[in-house]
This record gives structure tokens, sequence and C-alpha cells, in this order.
């Protein structure tokens, strides 16, 4: 693709769910992304059980067909193992840069990362009462959300893309059963990314949601499953492309409109 200096186009999935029988249909997924896109983000569930033999088949096919740096976060079911230690060094031995409540900078664009966790949104969220068990889940969510404010605040001025498995708001977890809403994300997240005016948000982690939203001071979340981009735009690559202007806050012009953007 041609270089634009003045703009970068990020593409964005999630819940690629890698096992062992999935090399041809990964190799087909990236066939294009580097062709379209100056920096491909993946927001978890990289590998189906979280495995290390899981995340080594998904490593091999990015470092052959993608060509484009790569930044991403692990999500729930790269911890189902709990060898979400290895899971990552895989990543990172092949060049990927797996984010977990810190920050890099790529082509001028700032991207800070965490996993995310459940505990509801808005004041239906979960508080720390009760049972010891309670607690320690509505501490983990705190703890995240914290590792993304600091992460955040370790950029500097300029485009900040915020990289989540778990949703920051409700918006885009709507389509899944009301029932499980509590355990697809928390509010707790959606303030760290106004108070740092990101210039958009990625999650996936709800496979049945909508694939956009806002926080309450406006910034744009996508929700960039790769089952609801699947399903939503089936006559183009799953995944989502947003343009962003260097030196801006702001999205550029039409971007962020998948239809549009492929």
């Amino acid at each position: 693709m041609a270089v634009d200096k003045d703009r970068v186009r990020i593409a964005a999935m999630a819940d690629i769910h890698c096992g062992p029988a999935s090399p041809g249909a990964v190799q087909a997924l990236f066939a294009r992304v580097t062709e379209e896109a100056d920096v491909l983000l993946l927001c978890g569930d990289l590998t189906d059980h979280g495995l290390p033999e899981e995340a080594r088949v998904l490593a091999k096919e990015l470092t052959a067909t993608v060509k484009i740096p790569i930044v991403a976060v692990l999500g729930n079911h790269d911890f189902h193992s709990e060898k979400q230690d290895e899971v990552r060094q895989v990543f990172v031995d092949a060049g990927v840069r797996v984010l977990a409540g810190d920050a890099c900078e790529v082509q001028g664009i700032g991207f800070a990362g965490v996993k995310g966790f459940m505990g509801g949104f808005g004041r239906r969220i979960l508080e720390p009462w009760g049972e010891r068990l309670i607690k320690d889940l509505v501490d983990e969510a705190v703890a995240e959300a914290v590792r993304l404010d600091s992460a955040l605040a370790r950029l500097r001025a300029g485009p900040r893309i915020a990289l989540l498995h778990y949703a920051p708001i409700q918006a885009t977890v709507e389509g899944e059963p009301p029932e499980i809403y509590p355990f697809l994300g928390c509010s707790r997240l959606e303030e760290p990314l106004n108070r740092h005016a990101v210039t958009a948000a990625f999650h996936g982690h709800a496979h049945h949601g909508q694939l956009e939203g806002r926080t309450l001071s406006g910034v744009p979340v996508h929700n960039v499953s790769l089952p609801l981009l699947s399903r939503s735009f089936r006559d183009r690559p799953p995944w989502h492309l947003l343009e962003v202007a260097r030196g801006s806050t702001e999205p550029a012009a039409g971007a962020g409109v998948p239809s549009q953007r492929l």
C-alpha cells in the first residue's frame, strides 16, 4: 500500500480462537491485511484454550503473512490453561507487542492495552460487598482499570488508542443475553478512556454484541470480535479499519466505518 505520512490505518480484530486445525483459515484471514493497513491490533482470545502450542500455530502464520507491526492483548481464553505467560512469550518471540498494563508507540500512534475484566455496567456494576470472592473479583476489575489508566498516562500527547479484551461500555455488548452482561466487561474500564481523551478503543469478547458505541465523553468504542465482524460484513475481510491522522486525537474524516474502508 502507498505510504501516507500524515495518516495511519489501523486494522483491528479479536477472538481468533486459534487451535491445532486453524493454520489454513488463519492464513486466509490475514492475506490482505498488510496491503490494507499500517498496524494490526489483536484484542484477545488469540488462542482457544490458552495453550502454547495453539499460540505457536498463530504466531507462525502471523510471521509468514503479516508484514506490518502487530500490537495485542490477551483474552480470557488465553488464560484458560493458566499458561498465559508462556502464551505471551510465544507471541513476543514472534515480534508481537503484547501489552498488559503497558504502552508503546507505533507509526507515531500511542497504544495502551490491558485484558480488562468483568463486573457489569453503570448502576448495576458489581460492588465489593459480601463474600471474599466477590471482593477479590471487584479488586481485579479495579486493578485492570488502574493499569489501563497508568498505561494511557505514559503516552505523550497525540493519538491514543486503547486495546482491551473485555468491553468498557454496555452499548457494544447489547445483543448478548442480558444475564451475561456482567461477565462481558466493566464500566470501570471506561473511566480511563474518558480521562485521557482516547482517540478510540477496541475490544472483543462479545461475539453477539454491537459493532460500535461511545463512552459518556464521546470516545468511540469498537467491538472487533471476529464472529461479529464476519457476520456483519460477509463481502470483505473481517477486521475493522480505522484511519487516524498523526498528531490529532480525532479519527481522520470518514474513518472507522468498516464497510467504507475496504
